[in-house]
């Protein structure tokens, strides 16, 4: 719900909301040059005095004003002729034309009404509201990205676009929500849609008769602070029943022209306060550094909106249509998604042509959309359900799990879920856990039990498939192609081999880096930023189904790097073990922002062994600030497979590396990395109790058998690797 709150407002109305904000902020300027180009008068200077000095060079004089900022402008006749100047309060003589600005004009004009009158104020407005709402749905979901408004500053993950939107909504979103909320008001206000202020005092009409009292003898005038002025206006010359009109921020009162008697007096109400204290926060007037502020907040709109317009677009790319769609009265497969970035949407779409093709009629929608009392032909509900964050449920999935707590009864339909994410986060899958155990609770018969995909798998996908065509009664093949991004040319520059001795060619793969387009660094797309542990897609000549490898280096490190061991019959594996320098390969960026080491200073434990240690030598390598860092790394031999030997002793003499244990499973005496593990149980212990983050890249047995060895290693402390994982420090990447 908040999402759509925040999403459709900004949409439609970005060019409206656009010229508002750009509007705004060039007025916001204005006050703070007025400020600074006017003279101000100096402190202690009273009304008479310079009512008196003006009087003095202008003898004709009927009105001053002082506007918030300070400047004096004087109004008189001349010889029949007006005139009007800025004063310089020192002198009561004028020093710049009282002409107001054209470009100040015509920027006031666009911004209050696009010059319609009424009815663009009414847009106007309009756009003011449409600002209110997206600063506070957007707030709400930024504290929820952030993991709670504590948190408000957290850093986060993601795609440029994205976390360019968030951190500038993070600086602006108080600004805007401020000079939206008193736009609204000012619009209220002048269509009469709020309670009128205080009257002025009546005029009087018993006066002196007298004329020509001295300005700088009335007593009214010299106990009233040039500082408060907001207007004087003069007798009309000869009528001895005028009088003169002063405004303060005090209030409004009547001066006798004979004697400077105070005829009448009357203070602004509450209200007309408020009133003016939110024309001050709106403009600037009187304000002109909260104006200048708000004005640089009015500038995070347009940005906001541009950002904004991306992440949409790359969220409705990731969402393919799909072609045969039944209704959802008439299907009798209801198959509802629960999606993030758009990429769960995919495998739906496989999953709806499977079925289609065998003849089965199938409805697909979000989760946000779960409407059972519409399925008056269903048999079977599939749910396909990412995780959001720490355990949240995806754009697309809101409010499903309410919806279901409040069913009464459930459908008699039966259910499966399955569950997308990536086993390197310790949420992983858990929305789909929490709709199963919200399921469960409320009796729904299960057509399946939970089953996960990690990271994508097309191969994870199709196991799954075979499992529901055994249930269904029918041979159902899900072969899965995800849409693969941006595809960029990667030419290799330079290669390290080893593991000939062995009968393992592996091989370290350094590529150059590609060009990358303004508009993919607008939307981070392609190899615009990337780190040490996130993954390189291949695609194999010959094939349409990626292959992935950790990344060992960083954008910063100026260079892609890998490391590849040949497998026999593998055909992605071989076509890179074969690649010579020039040569050329199809790949893309997929972020891995769960297998990070983190900004703290606590020490670091890396476990790898074989090809798992590319990732975690992109560590070492990127560890400028010195963290304490302890590799453990596991091989066959040292003569065959000793990946970045020759680097290890350059980064411990950087200090980049703390200390290094080395285990050899294939010499006279087997030693694993467990082992090398438990050999310096003390130290690890010592380490975790320090706060230290342990990170293990490798083969599924090998983190095993690293589990089991830290398991027993951490008893000690009442600790063990789960406890680790629930406070983000413990984190696998394996295969």
């Amino acid at each position: 719900m908040i999402r759509a709150l925040h999403r459709w407002p900004g949409l439609l109305a970005l060019v409206l909301v656009t010229i508002l904000s750009l509007s705004g902020a060039a007025l916001s300027i204005f006050p703070a040059a007025e400020s600074a180009a006017a003279p101000q008068a100096q402190a202690g200077l009273t009304v008479a005095a310079l009512a008196d000095r003006i009087q003095a060079v202008y003898p004709g004089v009927e009105q001053i004003r002082r506007s918030p900022s300070g400047r004096i402008t004087a109004y008189w006749f001349d010889a029949g002729a007006p005139g009007a100047a800025v004063i310089d309060p020192a002198t009561g003589q004028g020093v710049a034309s009282a002409d107001p600005n054209q470009i100040e004009r015509w920027l006031t004009g666009l911004h209050r009404s696009l010059f319609l009158g009424d009815g663009g104020r009414l847009a106007m407005a309009a756009g003011a509201a449409a600002i209110l709402v997206l600063s506070l749905s957007g707030a709400a979901l930024v504290a929820r990205r952030a993991g709670g408004w504590r948190r408000w500053f957290a850093p986060l993950r993601g795609p440029v676009a994205g976390r360019l939107h968030v951190e500038i909504a993070r600086i602006a979103v108080v600004g805007l929500a401020l000079s939206s909320t008193t736009a609204l008001w000012m619009t209220a206000s002048t269509f009469n849609l709020l309670p009128d202020g205080g009257a002025p005092p009546a005029v009087p009409t018993i006066v002196s008769g007298q004329m020509g009292v001295a300005l700088d003898q009335m007593p009214t005038l010299q106990q009233t602070p040039l500082a408060e002025l907001r207007e004087l206006s003069f007798p009309y010359p000869g009528d001895a029943t005028d009088v003169f009109t002063l405004r303060t921020d005090r209030g409004t009162g009547y001066l006798d022209q004979g004697d400077g008697a105070l005829l009448a007096w009357v203070e602004l109400t509450g209200w007309e306060r408020a009133s003016e204290t939110i024309y001050m926060l709106h403009t600037g007037q009187g304000a002109a550094a909260l104006g200048v502020v708000l004005g640089f907040t009015a500038l995070g709109v347009p940005a906001m909106g541009a950002t904004g317009l991306l992440v949409w677009l790359a969220g409705r790319r990731g969402r393919p249509r799909i072609r045969g769609n039944q209704p959802a009265g008439r299907a009798e497969t209801i198959l509802l998604v629960g999606s993030e970035g758009g990429s769960t949407w995919g495998f739906a779409a496989t999953l709806h042509a499977a079925l289609t093709k065998a003849g089965h009629s199938v409805h697909v929608g979000p989760m946000s959309g779960f409407a059972p009392e519409r399925y008056a032909n269903a048999r079977r509900i599939i749910l396909l359900a990412a995780t959001y964050g720490d355990g949240a449920a995806p754009a697309s999935a809101k409010g499903f799990v309410d919806r279901l707590n409040a069913l009464e009864p459930v459908p008699d339909i039966a259910l499966a879920v399955l569950g997308f994410g990536d086993r390197s986060f310790p949420a992983y899958c858990a929305f789909a856990g929490a709709v199963v155990q919200a399921a469960q609770a409320k009796g729904w018969h299960a057509l399946l039990p939970l089953d996960t995909v990690d990271r994508q798998s097309p191969q994870d996908f199709a196991r799954w498939g075979r499992a529901l065509g055994e249930v269904l009664g029918m041979a159902l093949d899900l072969s899965h192609q995800p849409v693969l991004p941006a595809i960029d040319r990667l030419t290799l520059v330079s290669r390290r081999d080893y593991g000939a001795e062995v009968q393992a060619p592996t091989a370290i793969l350094r590529f150059a880096l590609p060009r990358v387009s303004l508009w993919q660094r607008l939307r981070g797309a392609g190899f615009v930023r990337f780190q040490a542990g996130d993954l390189i897609g291949i695609v194999p000549e010959g094939s349409a189904i990626p292959r992935l490898y950790s990344l060992a280096s960083g954008r910063h490190d100026g260079f892609i790097e890998i490391v590849v061991k040949k497998h026999p019959g593998g055909l992605c594996s071989g076509q890179l073990t074969a690649l010579e320098p020039g040569d050329t390969v199809s790949a893309f960026l997929r972020r891995n922002p769960g297998f990070r080491p983190g900004r703290s200073r606590a020490p670091l434990i890396l476990i790898g062994a074989g090809t798992g240690i590319g990732p975690l030598t992109g560590f070492v390598r990127g560890n400028a600030r010195r963290r304490p860092v302890h590799l453990f790394f596991g091989m066959r031999h040292p003569a065959s497979d000793f990946f970045y030997g020759d680097d290890f002793p350059i980064w411990q003499r950087e200090g980049r590396l703390a200390r290094l244990v080395t285990a050899v499973s294939r010499g006279a005496q087997p030693h694993y990395v467990q082992d090398a593990l438990r050999g310096e149980a003390a130290q690890v212990l010592e380490h975790v109790r320090n706060g230290a983050r342990i990170m293990v890249c490798g083969g599924r047995d090998m983190a095993a058998g690293v589990a089991e060895a830290l398991t027993e290693i951490l008893a000690p402390a009442g600790l063990t690797p789960a406890i680790l994982k629930a406070e983000g420090r413990y984190v696998e990447d394996v295969y």
